[in-house]
C-alpha cells in the first residue's frame, strides 16, 4: 500500500514541492489522523516512509494507532525538481515553458534541472521490493511517500513504459493506492482511494 502524505501550505498554493522539506498544515495533520485509523484496520505488518517531514508526520499518525515504528528512507523522497521547487505552474510555464511542455508530452525532462522520473523509480522501487520481501505471507507493507514518487513506483512495478506513467494520475493528499503481488507479477488493486479496499468479485462469484 502506497500512501501519500497529508496537505501542506504549498499544496494549497499549488507550488511544486519536490524535495523541499515542507511540513503538514493543520488540515494535513487531520487528514493523516483520519486515514491512519482506517489503515490500522488492515493490520499492517511494517511501515516505511520518506524522511521528509510531511511524510514522517503522516506516518507518525499510523504509529500512534498501531505501535509500528516506520523505517525512514531518503530514497523515498519526492522527485527533485531543482529550480521549479517553490514555483506555481503559471510561474513555471512563464520561466521554463519549453521544458514544461515537453514534460507534459511525456518526454524525459529534468524538471528544473532535477531528476528524471526513471531515476526516481530507480531509487524507490528497490527499497519497496526489499521491504516487501521481509513480510510474512499475506502481509501488508505501508509506504508513506509523495505523489510523484508513488506514481513512478507504481508504473515501474506494473512494468509500464515510462512515458505512460502520467496516465496513472496523481494521488490526493492522504489517499493511497494498493498493489498486490501475484503469480504473473504486480497488480494495481486500488488507486487514489481514501476508503478501505474491498475484494474484487469475478463474474463467476
Amino acid at each position: 500500500m502506497l500512501w501519500r502524505h497529508g496537505r501542506t501550505e504549498w499544496n494549497v498554493a499549488g507550488r511544486f514541492q519536490g524535495s523541499t522539506d515542507v511540513p503538514l498544515n493543520d488540515t494535513g495533520l487531520a487528514q493523516a489522523r483520519r486515514a491512519a485509523r482506517l489503515l490500522a484496520a488492515l493490520r499492517p505488518d511494517a511501515v516505511i516512509a520518506s524522511d521528509l517531514s510531511r511524510a514522517v508526520r503522516t506516518a507518525a499518525e499510523l504509529t500512534a494507532v498501531t505501535g509500528l515504528q516506520p523505517r525512514l528512507y531518503e530514497a523515498l523522497r519526492e522527485t527533485s525538481a531543482g529550480v521549479w521547487e517553490g514555483l506555481t505552474t503559471p510561474e513555471i510555464i512563464e520561466r521554463h515553458g519549453e521544458d514544461y511542455a515537453a514534460w507534459k508530452r511525456g518526454e524525459p525532462v529534468r524538471r528544473g534541472g532535477g531528476e528524471l522520473e526513471t531515476e526516481v523509480a530507480d531509487r524507490t522501487v528497490p527499497v519497496v521490493l526489499t521491504e516487501a520481501d521481509k513480510l510474512p505471507d499475506g502481509g501488508t507493507l505501508v509506504v508513506v511517500s509523495h505523489g510523484g514518487a508513488i506514481r513512478v513506483t507504481i508504473g515501474r512495478l506494473l512494468g509500464l513504459p515510462a512515458p505512460t506513467w502520467e496516465a496513472l494520475g496523481g494521488l490526493s493528499n492522504c489517499c493511497w493506492s494498493v498493489l498486490g503481488e501475484e503469480a504473473r507479477g504486480w497488480r494495481l488493486l486500488e488507486h487514489n482511494t481514501g476508503t478501505l479496499p474491498e475484494p474484487v468479485l469475478s463474474a463467476g462469484d
